[in-house]
């Protein structure tokens, strides 16, 4: 492994020395430097708000937008902040124009708060939701490919797809995906919620129609922080969740003003992707790929179970299925978590479905 990275870049971090943290994905850990800077921008709120809300802010989040639109492959014009991911899920789908007998196309893996939207728009508006049945373990992407589109018909209104799958950590084949959706007409939402960071992306490339993804976790921007990326195609009739004063002046800008709230953690992803490169940029990336690989191998032989996919459909986190855990339930899996964490101070991701799952994070201070 690289000496560059490992457990004395904590000293970076505010967690708790006594925590083995193998969670980042969750929620992220936001660089002591980041937060300073997130406090300079508060402070320079507080110094003059009229001044600062009406005047710095809209150019500011603009300047950060194209930041990271440099990072991500994408025009800073064509994307917009919000604060986290399912923030921009619901902008995007509250926004169709849904029929009766629609049909919302995703994965059985979808991450429970975009299917409990799925869901409230179906039970709305009279839809289905279809699910796209991933096998697992899973040995190449080509499956994942076919089994979203053996599920495609012509009532599909759109695909709502995970880039990485949240409990089981696959690293699914998108710019496929899409090419395969287009193909038959659907347009294709992309939850990317851990992509930034941890993948190395090209948005304009992968070409969906609408790609979400969190600032918060790989890219350590404080909590709050994300984006929703539009295709110049959709844009004349995207809107925010809480439709505000910018309305009239379309996407992005309808997005920049909701109502007064604090814009910091928007303002402040300069300063993490300024800490991202400093540590290496994509270097970050191969170390905490490599390091999830070496830790849930040792993991996986230990428990002796098998690893749910192979490295290439995997990025910084990594899941194995418990074995005899077929039956197992919500609270199992929180027991579980429970006494990993009371007992042995390790903090690690563990999800009930179809069976008790332990997904690990690797991180540059691991």
């Amino acid at each position: 492994m690289d000496t560059k990275y490992g457990h004395h870049l904590r000293e970076h971090f505010l967690l708790d020395s006594r925590l083995v943290f193998l969670n980042h994905g969750s929620f992220g850990a936001c660089p002591k430097v980041v937060l300073k800077a997130q406090s300079e921008w508060r402070e320079g709120l507080e110094r003059d708000p009229v001044d600062f809300m009406l005047h710095r802010l809209p150019g500011a989040l603009r300047s950060q937008a194209e930041e990271l639109g440099e990072m991500l492959g994408a025009k800073g014009k064509d994307i917009a902040f919000v604060e986290n991911a399912t923030t921009g899920v619901n902008a995007v789908m509250r926004g169709l124009r849904l029929e009766p007998g629609d049909q919302l196309l995703t994965l059985n893996h979808v991450y429970p708060a975009v299917d409990n939207t799925l869901k409230f728009l179906a039970e709305r508006n009279g839809c289905e939701i279809v699910r796209a049945d991933i096998p697992m373990p899973v040995t190449c992407s080509d499956q994942i490919v076919d089994a979203v589109v053996e599920k495609i018909t012509p009532k599909t209104k759109i695909a709502v797809l995970d880039h990485i799958t949240s409990f089981s950590a696959l690293v699914t084949p998108m710019a496929e995906l899409v090419r395969a959706c287009h193909a038959r007409g659907v347009p294709v939402l992309v939850d990317g919620a851990h992509a930034p960071g941890m993948l190395d992306l090209d948005l304009e490339s992968i070409g969906a129609d609408y790609y979400v993804g969190n600032c918060h976790k790989w890219l350590w921007a404080p909590k709050g922080c994300a984006f929703l990326y539009v295709a110049p195609k959709n844009q004349s009739d995207m809107h925010p969740t809480v439709i505000s004063n910018m309305e009239a002046e379309g996407f992005p800008f309808n997005f920049d003003w909701t109502g007064t709230k604090d814009p910091s953690a928007w303002l402040s992803l300069g300063a993490a992707l300024a800490f991202h490169r400093s540590l290496g940029d994509r270097e970050v990336a191969k170390y905490n790929h490599n390091l999830v690989i070496e830790g849930s191998n040792m993991l996986a032989e230990e428990l002796s179970v098998e690893l749910v996919a192979p490295p290439s459909m995997t990025g910084s986190i990594r899941a194995v299925r418990l074995p005899n855990t077929e039956t197992a339930r919500g609270e199992d899996a929180a027991a579980l978590h429970g006494y990993l964490a009371k007992e042995h101070n390790i903090e690690v991701l563990v999800h009930a479905h179809d069976g008790v799952w332990l997904r690990v994070s690797a991180q540059v201070y691991n």
